[in-house]
C-alpha cells in the first residue's frame, strides 16, 4: 500500500501538468478539438513528464528536486506544442 502511494506521488505532477496543458490549449490556439483530441494531448503529455521525471530520479538519485520539475512542465509544454501543430 506504502508503495503505491509513493508511485501515485511520483507521477501526480506529470498527469496535473498534463491535465491544465490539455485544458488550456485550446483557450491559447483558439481550436477546440473533441474528447478523443484531448484524451490523445493528456497520455502524450504525461508520459513525456513521467519520463523526464524518470530520468532526474535516475540522474540526482533521489526525487523532488526544481530542476526536474523545470524540465518536467518543459517537456509537456514542448510535447504539447508539438501535438498542437
Amino acid at each position: 500500500m506504502s508503495l503505491m502511494v509513493h508511485l501515485l506521488n511520483f507521477l501526480a505532477p506529470a498527469c496535473a501538468v498534463a491535465a491544465w496543458l490539455a485544458l488550456a490549449g485550446p483557450l491559447v490556439t483558439r481550436s477546440y478539438p473533441g474528447w478523443r483530441a484531448w484524451r490523445r494531448q493528456f497520455i502524450f503529455n504525461s508520459c513525456s513528464g513521467i519520463a523526464v521525471l524518470l530520468l532526474g530520479l535516475w540522474w540526482f538519485g533521489n526525487d523532488g528536486k526544481v530542476v526536474t520539475y523545470a524540465a518536467m512542465v518543459l517537456a509537456c509544454a514542448t510535447s504539447q506544442w508539438l501535438l498542437t501543430l
